[in-house]
């Protein structure tokens, strides 16, 4: 069914003729226009990074709202509606307050050019500045720099593990990339910083050093490891000892560890800690589904979902994947035109027995699934086409009753079976 928010974002699809123009000149207007609302925002931690922003976003805000704190956020993309964007004191924005809220900023906005992300993040400062809270969590949507959202001073800023994405927009070369990250770094204000490449961690270091900004990294002002099915952190507070992050996937220690260091130097205590690595929640990312009319078709295979799409997303689930039981694993892989579909496909090769490729429904830049398809058998994986997820699973199913199945390659396919899957 198509709401107001439906038909308002559809007319802001058409407000500029590039989906990604990464300036901020068009956000500064807008926003003046609407009387600059990023100024009278709750204290803001804004996480940049390649991989692993919603996680730890997420474990973040578990961990804030442990203490009793009321907690904005703002995330992208979305995966089943838009609405999961902005998240408003714990709560998704409704779709009467979205809805006011986007004519609002398209009649502010008049016939000028504007991107689709500029406006909603626009959008959602409104709704931040509108409602009182103790914290605004801000993820990056892509880059840093220039970045929609690069228009606050944070009370801390977090760049998460930097690698090779997006190169169109970002660069060719980790320096160049880690480079737009470290664009959100402001003058003075603490930056935590995740496990780095040493060509990525350097220019972290420099842009941190030149804005006099103190730098809380990781192996330098705070450690975290896996020991005896436990997380350990240690920083100058002390030594944590913790239940494993509920997220599941080795990669999530190190996001943990951030999460971590970010609620340590806000002073947060042991139990607020736990709940951080215990009770966050954080959809398609190794996402077992366990209910739902597609989990109903499947008939007792084991179903998974994962949104992950470039080759460090590709490496976290080959090392979720190894340590996992022993199983037939069998991928139905859908992704986009624009990514590196060899390098994501090459960490999961060990640990597939085949792979289903299927295109994205609805997608215009999805990469066809027979491309899909040359590209797995490129990285050594059997590697078929299907015409859908449905059809894919069926194939599995009366192959092989006892498989596991991770349906995966990118946001926008994960967002169509949650839909899907009610």
């Amino acid at each position: 069914m198509t709401t107001g928010s439906d038909a308002v974002l559809e007319r802001m699809m058409t407000l500029h003729p590039k989906v990604i123009d990464l300036t901020l000149d068009r956000v500064h207007r807008l926003l003046a226009a609407l009387g600059n609302p990023e100024r009278h925002l709750p204290k803001v931690i804004h996480i940049a990074g390649t991989n692993g922003k919603g996680s730890t976003q997420a474990m973040i805000r578990a961990g804030l709202e442990a203490r009793g704190q009321t907690v904005h956020a703002y995330t992208s993309p979305h995966l089943a509606r838009f609405h999961e964007r902005i998240r408003l004191a714990g709560e998704l924005i409704s779709e009467p307050a979205l809805t006011a809220l986007l004519d609002e900023c398209v009649q502010a906005n008049g016939p000028g050019d504007i991107t689709f992300f500029e406006i909603t993040t626009c959008a959602a400062f409104l709704a931040f500045s509108r409602m009182p809270a103790d914290w605004l969590l801000l993820e990056v949507g892509l880059g840093g720099r220039l970045d929609a959202t690069n228009v606050v001073t944070p009370a801390l800023s977090i760049i998460t593990p930097v690698s090779i994405d997006h190169q169109q927009y970002l660069g060719d070369t980790l320096p160049e990339i880690a480079g737009e990250k470290a664009g959100i770094i402001k003058r003075g204000v603490p930056v935590v910083v995740g496990p780095q490449h040493p060509d990525g961690m350097q220019v972290i270091e420099a842009r941190a050093d030149a804005l006099h900004a103190p730098l809380l990294a990781h192996g330098q002002q705070w450690q975290v490891w896996e020991e005896a099915g436990r997380l350990l952190f240690q920083d100058e507070n002390g030594l944590l000892d913790l239940p494993l992050p509920n997220l599941p996937g080795p990669h999530q220690i190190e996001n943990a560890g951030a999460a971590l260091a970010a609620l340590r130097y806000f002073g947060a205590d042991e139990a607020a800690c736990e709940a951080a690595v215990s009770k966050a929640y954080w959809p398609a990312r190794m996402q077992r589904l366990r209910h739902g009319p597609l989990v109903d078709e499947a008939q007792g295979v084991e179903l998974w979902l994962d949104g992950g799409h470039n080759p460090a997303g590709g490496a976290a689930i080959a090392a979720t994947l190894s340590r996992m039981a022993k199983r037939p694993t069998y991928l139905i892989c859908g992704m986009l035109n624009t990514k590196d579909v060899r390098g994501y496909m090459r960490p999961l090769a060990p640990f597939t027995t085949a792979l289903y490729a299927v295109s994205i429904p609805g997608e215009k830049n999805t990469l066809p699934a027979h491309e899909t398809q040359a590209a797995a058998a490129d990285a050594g994986i059997e590697a078929h086409a299907a015409g859908s997820v449905a059809d894919a699973l069926a194939t599995i199913t009366a192959h092989d009753p006892a498989a596991r199945v991770l349906i995966c390659g990118s946001l926008y396919l994960a967002g169509t079976i949650l839909r899907e899957n009610g």
